[in-house]
């Protein structure tokens, strides 16, 4: 004997659907997140190149972007089916889905706004000149030398805020606070030099671990000093906004510790 049909009996297929789906998202975030956040570590510690590495954020993106999609059908069908458990494990992967895509997608949007630099310093005329990390920098593809005015002018459009520090203190005690502060920041120091006003070391970015190198010059000026910082990236043609920060970064923990800049 045919047994009923049951109007409570009609969701199911749809509580099925909206189960495989919201699983299928889950699994496909995960991936896409994993695919985001692991190539920086691993290209970091050399287990992968670089271009493999980009490639792989690229597609752990494009990946976010499909699974987004995916979890909001699925969380369209928990709904109809009223299945509140199902809609949040879809909800889950529609998070997961952005949290792959929205930071790749934020860095891209930067690069475009931020100028195509990799070179910053609070003097853009007489930029302070590395020397002890020269050799360092001996297979960098990027030159040491500043590029002059065509990159100062894109600087000072980018970053108006980036200018010379000027401290009632001698530049000797200057100098001191400068390394303190640098060492905090967990730059390592390659030259310490009180007798010319110079502290030269390389900070490295959190994700990848690219290196950028840091000069910090510091004179006399009136009854107190001026100081100078120059941070420029080793590799890559825009360090999108990184150097900048680095260098608000410092100033301002420089003068948390020594007061506020004079003028």
């Amino acid at each position: 004997m045919r047994r009923p049909h049951h109007a409570g009996s009609r969701p199911a297929p749809r509580q099925h659907w909206a189960r495989a789906i919201a699983w299928l998202s889950i699994a496909g975030g995960v991936l896409a997140l994993l695919a985001v956040t692991l190539p920086g570590p691993l290209y970091r510690y050399g287990e992968i190149g670089l271009g493999t590495a980009f490639g792989a954020i690229r597609r752990g993106a494009m990946t976010g972007i499909g699974v987004i999609a995916l979890a909001l059908l699925g969380l369209l069908l928990a709904g109809l089916a009223r299945q509140r458990r199902l809609a949040m494990y879809a909800a889950f992967g529609v998070l997961l889905g952005v949290l792959a895509f929205v930071p790749p997608w934020w860095l891209a949007r930067q690069a475009g706004a931020l100028p195509a630099i990799h070179d910053i310093s609070t003097d853009t005329v007489n930029p302070p000149p590395f020397v002890a990390i020269l050799p360092l920098r001996a297979n960098a593809p990027n030159s040491p030398v500043y590029g002059g005015a065509e990159v100062a002018a894109q600087q000072h459009a980018a970053y108006p805020d980036i200018q010379p520090l000027h401290f009632g203190q001698p530049p000797v005690a200057v100098l001191a606070a400068a390394a303190s502060v640098a060492s905090a920041m967990d730059w390592k120091i390659v030259a310490d030099r009180a007798d010319d006003g110079r502290l030269e070391a390389t900070a490295a970015t959190p994700w990848f671990g690219f290196k950028d190198d840091v000069v910090i010059r510091v004179q006399a000026y009136g009854s107190g000093s001026r100081l100078d910082i120059r941070s420029e990236s080793r590799l890559g043609g825009s360090d999108i906004g990184a150097n900048a920060a680095r260098i608000r970064d410092f100033s301002a923990r420089l003068n948390k510790r020594l007061g506020h800049a004079a003028d």
